[in-house]
């Protein structure tokens, strides 16, 4: 029988809420998060049933769960809702109608600020112009905007109506948009003129008319003017394209609610597959927002004054449930942000903080190790002291970027909620309750309240190290894959019967706590042992040089498998020979001379996704020197050739 995954990484030093962030807390205790998951994993209906009694329903629903067709589980059956109602209508007869829903900044510093009865308005009026122009429940609209508020709105106003939406992220290529408009059917698009990214502006509606070229069921594109600049223009083809602000002007400011039943389709979100096709993730209405409601509540502790800023693009599941959805279900005030991180300089982030007085950010790993990598010196320009909150999302963390996280950033005094879920959750499933739960760097500790987390082995036997695995249904998890239930089946709910493999590996520490291994696709097995990448990765950057690291394996004649790293440096420092004899030795150290890297491969950058994703197939496409193939969703292709020119200079 094959070797199960082995953990490597030892982590002995804990951080507590302080006593002051604990008084305050939502859960003040692990006694008190202990109670509740105890009473949401014995009693999930009554549970959850108590918390969707928190929002606003039309009609109370029959079931809480039906699990009578697994894995088709249904969720307040029968009950009829709206998303967008408890987002924003809810809130207009109350002192909240007043309160800031979302503070926008955009790239070349231009802003904005939007109440609840601004939002409200603002919805209302596009829900007017989508159904003037024929948009009706069901039908599904293709998003393609920057990160404005139009963004926002528009989600809420498909919301409104009962139709579908399918953000793209203002990034993705013309053929990405059309294999979308494919799959789903979809009918109108939603997009801008430009968008900003560096200071250039994107042509955005030129990508979305190639994209449309050869797609007879889009009947008409709602069109938003992003940019001022006269010399700037964008094709308008009558009949079907309209400006967005000139139907918005005639618009009445209300407009009916659908009354949604609860397992209806919100959205479609479109997440990459190892087939090459793209899956569509459905989530539906009633679970959805009822797990997006409270996980927001919990994790992000959200106060009456707070100013909450999850840096996510809402083209990706965060933005979609961290940016709109999860914390205007709790009334917050969302801070939105348009362009890069690191312009006009590496200080913007801060300077953004600093300027509305940002009190949770939650941000990806990839983003903190380039915050590192760019040095100390740009955070202490600004005050960030407002700060009280930080969270990390979407890969594991390593335990030294935690480290620089908490002590450059968090001031020492901020608990981090480092969290672990996917597409197909809909919402957070494994973090820390920050006033509750000890954290440890680099681990997602706990499961979240009504997640039944566990880690089993190819046979399905509880191990301390294996896969993932989710033992029982939760609100927000996805409902199929558009058009495609074999696939839906065969590969979340195929490994063990009635359970659902997330396909990642993960090992459990004493204290009971999860420790995310990374994909396990990634696994390197060499020499009969088999090694997640992210422990791997941890090893390099705790090497107070080293800025990032992606691992991978390669073919080895006499091993299996080889590892191969390939690394970013910090600021100043230089890759050489002794350098990488040095960082070899570390892993031999630390691992053993088995797992010794046959190459370091050094590297200004990694090639990434525009989600932030470090592209691991196409570092082992480098390695093992096959065709690349399609390279659209990379943030910046040229990294990829010159790694490859690097790699092949031996």
């Amino acid at each position: 029988m094959e070797k199960e995954l082995e953990s490597l990484l030892k982590e002995d030093r804990v951080f507590s809420p302080s006593a002051e962030f604990k008084k305050q807390a939502a859960v003040k205790s692990r006694e008190e998060y202990e109670a509740l998951y105890k009473e949401s994993i014995n009693n999930p209906e009554g549970f959850w049933g108590k918390v969707a009694k928190e929002l606003h329903w039309f009609k109370e629903w029959k079931n809480v769960l039906n699990e009578d067709e697994p894995p088709a589980y249904k969720w307040f059956e029968e009950g009829k809702t709206n998303i967008a109602y408890n987002c924003v209508d809810r809130y207009i007869d109350t002192p909240k109608r007043n309160k800031a829903a979302i503070i926008w900044e955009g790239e070349p510093g231009d802003s904005r600020v939007l109440t609840y009865w601004d939002l409200y308005r603002e919805i209302n009026k596009c829900a007017n112009v989508l159904r003037n122009m024929g948009v009706k429940k069901g039908d599904r609209v293709i998003i393609y905007l920057p990160m404005i508020p139009e963004l926002a709105i528009s989600l809420l106003a498909c919301a409104k109506i009962g139709a579908i939406h399918s953000v793209v992220f203002a990034g993705f290529s013309a053929q990405s948009i059309k294999d979308r408009i494919m799959d789903c059917g979809a009918t109108f698009v939603i997009t801008a003129d430009h968008g900003w990214r560096r200071g250039k502006l994107l042509n955005l509606k030129d990508i979305v008319d190639e994209a449309v070229t050869d797609c007879v069921n889009i009947k008409n594109m709602l069109v938003i003017k992003r940019s001022e600049h006269e010399k700037t223009s964008c094709h308008m083809q009558k009949g079907r394209d309209y400006w967005y602000a000139d139907l918005m002007n005639d618009a009445a400011v209300t407009a009916e609610t659908e009354e949604m039943d609860s397992e209806d389709m919100l959205f479609l979100l479109y997440t990459s597959g190892t087939t090459g096709k793209p899956k569509g993730i459905v989530h539906t209405t009633g679970g959805y927002m009822v797990y997006a409601y409270l996980t927001a509540k919990y994790i992000f502790d959200l106060k009456e004054t707070d100013v909450y800023w999850c840096t996510a693009d809402i083209g990706w599941i965060t933005g979609h449930s961290y940016v709109v959805y999860g914390p205007l279900l709790n009334g917050a005030t969302c801070l939105m942000y348009e362009g890069a991180p690191d312009y006009p300089d590496k200080a913007r982030m801060w300077e953004i903080i600093e300027k509305y007085g940002v009190s949770i950010f939650y941000t990806a790993p990839t983003a903190i190790r380039a915050f590192m990598k760019w040095g100390d010196d740009w955070v202490k320009k600004h005050d960030i002291s407002s700060l009280r909150l930080l969270g990390t999302v979407g890969e594991s963390i390593n335990p030294e970027a935690w480290m620089w996280y908490h002590r450059v950033i968090g001031n020492e005094k901020c608990p981090i909620v480092d969290t672990w879920w996917q597409t197909e959750t809909g919402g957070i499933m494994i973090t820390s309750l920050p006033g509750a739960v000890e954290t440890k760097p680099g681990c997602a500790t706990l499961p979240f309240l009504g997640i039944e987390a566990g880690i089993l082995d190819a046979n399905g036997q509880e191990a301390d190290t294996g896969f993932l695995a989710v033992k029982s249904p939760w609100p927000g998890m996805l409902r199929g894959i558009y058009g495609d239930d074999e696939r839906f089946r065969a590969t979340y709910w195929s490994k063990w019967e009635n359970t659902y493999f997330p396909g990642d590996g993960a090992h459990k520490d004493k204290d009971g706590y999860f420790w995310l291994l990374g994909r396990v696709d990634d696994v390197i097995n060499v020499s009969g042992h088999r090694l997640g990448t992210s422990e791997l990765e941890s090893i390099f950057v705790a090497d107070s040089v080293v800025a990032e690291a992606a691992v991978i394996g390669i073919k080895h004649e006499i091993k299996g498998q080889a590892v191969v790293a390939f690394i970013s440096l910090k600021e100043g420092i230089n890759g050489d020979k002794t350098l990488e004899g040095n960082l070899k030795k570390l892993i031999s150290e630390k691992v053993g001379k088995f797992a010794m890297p046959e190459r370091i491969i050094f590297s200004g950058e990694l090639p990434k996704t525009r989600s932030g994703k470090i592209m691991r197939r196409l570092l082992r496409d480098i390695a093992e020197g096959r065709s690349m193939g399609n390279i659209t969703t990379l943030a910046d292709s040229q990294v990829v050739e010159s790694l490859k020119e690097k790699y092949e200079e031996d």
